[in-house]
């Protein structure tokens, strides 16, 4: 599907004048190029403008496709107005990738490609992940708002540690398939935010911004994409997979019901894949992540089922995107555990990141992968519910999946907590006395 990429040309690493004077026609897997005076002419027609135009549709996406065309309209005239400039940069930057032909046709409806069951799950009366870890004494999420803010809560005991066994184990498994581990910043800049597709203004935002115009990042994805900026890598370094433990942090917030507790908060921690490939790796780069998120749920026993998802639930920067949903009994919700996307070089370009090619030597631009392995708290909602046991006396109990045991010193159940006391809200009365 030709698309967009003759227009994102304009935002690159150049000086604003010569994005203006060199144009991009592609695919997501071919490139070529028509330079000066060929804006608004060959390579910036009404066809390719309209067929941008149905893919923000396709998307849901909030462009102003319009003034894009009135900017460059008056560009086309002869104006070289550096405020017309960049506020055609401003929003072009904001345009989604192209997406794949094979989504065009779900009606913003996702596919199930496969649903796999390895526990049999109460239809109801199970409880709910708060109900139990409270019950347990391992959690507390509520009257935290005078020192930690909305949506915090602490994990405590073996909730604790169940929470780093999932992510030892998680490691251990991209560690044998070849992922290198990195160590990230959670502090970046905004333009490496932004490059990624991720916005840093308006209402709709989901950063957090510092005093210093910096921002907190939302995964490390961001980072790993930062680190490898205005870098030519050889061909025979690709696909290059890295990981990344790390906390995210998301200003969003959600009134529903079924995103009550810890489904939806500020911050978490996430073990997050990452890999930059040449174009012809790409898809099937998307397909190992796929495959090795569907290994890790396998083996942590819990019933769950995968999504090809359409246009409309796709974020900027991404061509096609699988999601992982886990079966929550005591919500009686299907909830997204994981996800990988393949975003072709919509972020390469922004951050230019680039490799050799050994035929001929060519440099050109790469393509980038992201997927999630694990994420805390949304895994052990659904890993504690689907291995809740209520004895005859009412006391609640974990199993512990047996791919987790090895981390968690040998223990196999988790029990309700009596070293740590119970914690209640106590209103400090400011004394009067004189």
């Amino acid at each position: 599907m030709k698309l967009l990429a003759n227009v994102r040309r304009l935002l690159k690493h150049q000086p604003m004048m010569e994005r203006l004077m060199t144009t991009t026609t592609s695919q997501a897997h071919d490139t070529t190029t028509t330079t000066r005076g060929s804006v608004g002419k060959a390579a910036l027609t009404s066809e390719q403008l309209n067929e941008l135009e149905h893919n923000i549709e396709l998307r849901h996406h909030r462009n102003n496709v319009p003034l894009i065309r009135q900017l460059i309209e008056k560009l086309q005239e002869g104006a070289n107005n550096v405020e017309l400039l960049s506020q055609l940069e401003d929003e072009l930057q904001q345009l989604p990738n192209a997406t794949n032909p094979r989504l065009l046709n779900y009606n913003n409806e996702p596919r199930e490609l496969a649903n796999y069951k390895h526990r049999t799950l109460p239809e109801q009366g199970a409880k709910e992940f708060s109900e139990l870890a409270r019950a347990l004494n391992l959690f507390r999420m509520d009257h935290l708002g005078n020192f930690t803010g909305h949506k915090s809560y602490y994990l405590t005991g073996q909730l604790a540690m169940l929470e780093q066994a999932i992510i030892q184990y998680a490691l251990q498994t991209l560690r044998s398939q070849g992922f290198k581990l990195m160590s990230v910043p959670d502090i970046l800049p905004r333009e490496v935010i932004e490059a990624c597709g991720m916005r840093t203004e308006g209402e709709r935002t989901q950063v957090y911004k510092l005093d210093t115009g910096a921002c907190l990042s939302g995964t490390s994805e961001m980072a790993l994409a930062g680190y490898f900026a205005n870098q030519v890598l050889e061909e025979q370094q690709l696909p290059l997979k890295v990981a990344a433990v790390s906390r995210c942090y998301r200003a969003e917030t959600s009134g529903l019901q079924e995103e009550k507790g810890i489904y939806r908060v500020h911050q978490f921690t996430k073990v997050e894949m990452f890999s930059i490939t040449t174009p012809e790796q790409s898809e099937a780069t998307l397909e190992q992540f796929k495959d090795t998120e569907i290994a890790l749920f396998k083996r942590l026993g819990i019933n769950f089922r995968l999504l090809d998802m359409p246009p409309c639930e796709l974020g900027a920067p991404a061509y096609q995107k699988y999601d992982i949903e886990a079966w929550m009994p005591g919500r009686q919700m299907w909830g997204e555990i994981s996800s990988c996307s393949n975003c072709t070089d919509y972020q390469a370009k922004r951050l230019n990141v680039k490799y050799k090619r050994a035929s001929d030597g060519r440099v050109l631009h790469a393509h980038t992968l992201n997927g999630t392995a694990t994420a805390i708290p949304r895994l052990l909602i659904a890993l504690i519910e689907s291995y809740q046991s209520v004895g005859s006396a009412g006391n609640a109990s974990i199993a512990i999946p047996e791919v987790l045991v090895p981390f968690m010193n040998g223990e196999r159940t988790i029990t309700r907590n009596k070293r740590i006391p119970e914690t209640k809200l106590v209103k400090f009365i400011k004394s009067t006395t004189s």
